[in-house]
């Protein structure tokens, strides 16, 4: 815990979001999102889990939503507050924004069950090492959750994982000969690496063991992070027609497991 805190105390996940495959991945998720708040109307009640400094919430929030911000790290929580302030001094219309530290595994401590009608969970599961602690993130959302209600959880995938940073960045051998990848190219993360990778499975046996209706499960970024140095050198017309080739593609199974980040879109 201690590790991932100091972590995020240097990592600028605005900044991420910003460059050319972070908009992808941000730009493909805000139109799922705003695909089923449209469905559940505009009082729709809004919790952001692991919000960092607001990249999810800020915009909504903006947008006239009630939105409630979890995040781990004081350092984030404390920045978003002071841009949810700063906001509010000059806004025009509603701005409801609540930031409030606290942990994934114990977020029912922190709201009131029932109430949201959205829960997205971008950052959580990237860094749970165990089955157990995945599936309780996903059974405390639930309890936090309306009946009908959805909730939105993100993952890093495995197979990008052993193609992007095994063989292209040539760490593979390296990392088959430390245990760090198994026989079968699993990664086989730790503690002390950070982040946490799954497959399709892994994410399947999870909703199953969830008890939720899965609506949908998509790729928000597809080959996007394979080609960081392709989409940043694209002009704008041509990185617009990725985007939208990127939401063509994104609930295509074969995309799915190889991509960078999937998102699965369950219902309770």
């Amino acid at each position: 815990m201690d590790l991932l805190i100091e972590h995020y105390n240097k990592f600028n996940e605005d900044k991420r979001l910003k460059s050319r495959h972070g908009q992808v991945e941000f730009r493909v998720s805000m139109n799922y999102i705003h695909k089923y708040l449209e469905e559940i109307g505009r009082d729709a009640k809004i919790l952001d889990v692991g919000a960092a400094t607001g990249a999810y919430s800020i915009p909504l929030a903006k947008e006239g939503y009630e939105v409630h911000a979890l995040e781990l790290v004081k350092h984030n929580v404390q920045r978003l507050r002071a841009k949810a302030d700063k906001i509010k001094e000059s806004a025009q219309d509603p701005f409801n924004l609540n930031a409030v530290q606290g942990n994934a595994l114990k977020m029912s401590r922190k709201f009131e069950a029932d109430y949201f009608d959205l829960v997205l969970i971008f950052g959580p599961m990237y860094h749970l090492f165990s089955y157990e602690d995945k599936l309780k993130v996903i059974e405390e959302a639930k309890k936090l959750t309306k009946k009908g209600g959805i909730i939105m959880i993100a993952y890093l995938m495995n197979d990008y994982a052993v193609v992007k940073h095994g063989f292209m960045e040539k760490s593979i051998a390296d990392s088959v000969e430390k245990n760090k990848v198994d026989i079968n190219y699993n990664v086989m993360s730790t503690e002390d690496d950070l982040y946490e990778y799954v497959s399709l499975d892994n994410i399947n046996r999870l909703a199953s063991d969830s008890g939720l209706e899965r609506i949908t499960i998509f790729t928000p970024d597809g080959p996007a992070n394979y080609i960081r140095p392709a989409l940043r050198g694209m002009d704008e017309n041509s990185f617009e027609l990725f985007v939208k080739y990127v939401e063509s593609i994104a609930q295509r199974q074969d995309m799915i497991g190889a991509a960078g980040h999937t998102v699965d879109v369950l219902r309770k």
